[in-house]
């Protein structure tokens, strides 16, 4: 990928857009979180119901911070901390993160990804972006850009063209303060 790849997606995210990435798991679909027009077109092309909530990534906790409602210093390192596999993690939301990104829930998902692409698209974009399988509900996740078009074709506003992403499954999914495993990988 290319420093003008990048960019591209990037100005994507900020015009609203939803774009095609890869991840440490599977390809994602992402957007702008706080942009609801982008969220719903994400959720439309998944045909995911919004109350389900979404999952934020970012390539550092300070991106994560205006959505979560952590105080405890112990709780923040653990979810800053890398673990052997990519681990996503079920957090209180701040009372003004937007029911689009939390569901039903007063929780939110978020994850630093340890993804060199999907973190340098997180510092170029300059927050957190959503981050869920690129795949319609369903069907299993995109391994590869080719499966991501095959599914979506150009309803996409950019595609970050990579290699494989280092797993085949979703990242595990746990609650942050009581370490209870939600989906294990």
């Amino acid at each position: 990928m290319t420093p003008w790849q990048l960019r591209q997606a990037s100005r994507a995210l900020r015009a609203g857009g939803v774009i095609g990435y890869p991840t440490e798991t599977v390809f994602g679909l992402g957007c702008d979180p706080l942009n609801l027009f982008a969220v719903k077109e994400l959720l439309a092309l998944k045909h995911r119901p919004m109350a389900k909530g979404l999952i934020l990534i970012a390539a550092e906790l300070h991106q994560l911070l205006p959505y979560i409602d952590i105080n405890d210093s112990a709780l923040l390192e653990k979810l800053e901390t890398h673990r052997s596999h990519p681990t996503t993690w079920v957090v209180p939301a701040r009372a003004n993160t937007p029911t689009w990104l939390t569901g039903t829930h007063d929780s939110i998902a978020v994850r630093i990804t340890t993804h060199p692409l999907a973190a340098a698209l997180c510092s170029e974009f300059g927050g957190a972006i959503v981050s869920t399988s690129a795949n319609p509900s369903g069907r299993p996740p995109a391994q590869t850009a080719l499966i991501v078009r095959r599914y979506f074709g150009g309803r996409l506003d950019y595609l970050l063209p990579a290699s494989r992403p280092a797993s085949t499954k979703p990242s595990e999914i746990r609650e942050l303060i009581s370490d209870k495993v939600i989906r294990r990988i």
